[in-house]
């Protein structure tokens, strides 16, 4: 692999990167979060019609048919500017509706990557985790598969979505249904996160009529569609939060360059110093880490599941930690509403445990160790 963005790729993160700076600076990050959907119509539109909703799936499914180092590096941009909306979601149902093939998400999908659709997926319960078993899952489909019941938390935009993709129990497999975001006995309650730039959902199925073409998958399929989407998304979330960390060093070091104390810049002082290089260091680690398991699950490396996991795990620690000293360098200021730094810590304190915190993908770490010592 190269260590470095290629020439296509820095021209594609400077598009996004003036686009972001354009159409979505803080004051309009502050108005949006402040509405019921943390989000606006045209700012959707408009980043629609620069194709970054699946941008990484081929052109079969309305994709751009680029690269997971692509899809990278737009999340990372859209890190930089804590763009609020339903981006992340949307991808992750695209991503997860491409793996599990079939006639009806090849119908769903242009819609979907073209922004006319929005999408996301509702998976956690309140006795699951990331590690999805579907004996644990009380979200099923009833002995026809015609009927829908459980209750799923923790969905992303879900009352903004005019389509979820559940994953329930059918029988004793997993099975991935598509719900309309108006069916029947679908009822959403707000409930209360973080990240004030992203909405958060319960969403209650109380037997929504389901019909076999709205089931994507069963079984091994929609297994594997599941862990394939999984994958994609903590990449993704792993260069949002890159995105995150960048900003957070930048703006702490324009501080430290211009915050007088002693009639001289903080930036002088050997203790600040040394907080700005650490989050340097923990900052460019991150980038190599985000990259390399970009690269690999992208190439479908040997060394993919572990590259990804060892980035989830870093990203979650140094971004809460460059987060940390953020604040502190800003001193009193930084723990302040009017200054735009907890905005960018909240969201990267809710990718910390999106698709999986750092205890949970060293628990990852470890059996992939175990399996590979197992192995003759």
């Amino acid at each position: 692999m190269f260590f470095d963005l290629s020439k296509p790729q820095k021209l594609l993160q400077q598009s996004v990167r003036d686009f972001c700076k354009q159409q979505c600076p803080v004051e309009r990050v502050r108005e949006l979060m402040e509405t019921e959907s943390a989000m606006e119509p045209s700012l959707w539109s408009d980043i629609s019609e620069q194709g970054w909703i699946g941008l990484h799936l081929g052109e079969e499914f309305g994709g751009l048919g680029l690269g997971l180092v692509e899809l990278a590096v737009v999340a990372e941009e859209l890190g930089r500017t804590c763009t609020p909306g339903p981006w992340l979601n949307t991808n992750w149902a695209a991503t997860l509706l491409a793996a599990a093939g079939g006639s009806a998400a090849s119908e769903a999908l242009p819609t979907i990557t073209d922004g006319s659709l929005r999408a996301t997926v509702a998976v956690l319960e309140d006795h699951t985790s990331w590690n999805l078993n579907p004996s644990t899952l009380e979200t099923r489909l009833n002995s026809d598969g015609s009927q829908l019941t459980g209750r799923k938390v923790s969905v992303l935009h879900a009352a903004q979505s005019d389509v979820i993709a559940c994953l329930a129990q059918a029988g004793t497999e997993l099975s991935l249904v598509l719900v309309p975001g108006q069916a029947t006995g679908l009822r959403f309650t707000e409930t209360p996160g973080i990240d004030p730039t992203r909405k958060l959902y319960q969403c209650d199925f109380d037997r929504v009529p389901i019909s076999t073409a709205q089931i994507i998958a069963t079984g091994t399929t929609a297994r594997a569609a599941w862990e394939t989407s999984q994958q994609v998304c903590v990449v993704t979330a792993c260069a949002e939060m890159l995105g995150l960390m960048q900003w957070m060093l930048e703006t702490t070091v324009d501080y430290a360059k211009t915050r007088q104390q002693f009639e001289q810049p903080i930036g002088s002082f050997q203790s600040v110093q040394a907080m700005c290089a650490d989050m340097l260091l923990m900052t460019e680690s991150a980038r190599s880490a985000v990259w390399y398991a970009a690269w690999a699950l992208q190439e479908q490396d040997a060394d993919a599941n572990r590259a990804v996991s060892v980035a989830k795990v870093y990203l979650s620690d140094a971004a809460r930690q460059v987060g940390n000293l953020a604040v502190q360098s800003h001193g009193g200021i930084g723990f302040t509403w009017e200054h735009d730094l907890h905005l960018y810590y909240k969201r990267a304190k809710a990718d910390e445990y999106l698709f999986g915190d750092a205890t949970f993908h060293r628990a990852k770490l470890a059996d992939i160790v175990f399996a590979s010592k197992s192995s003759p």
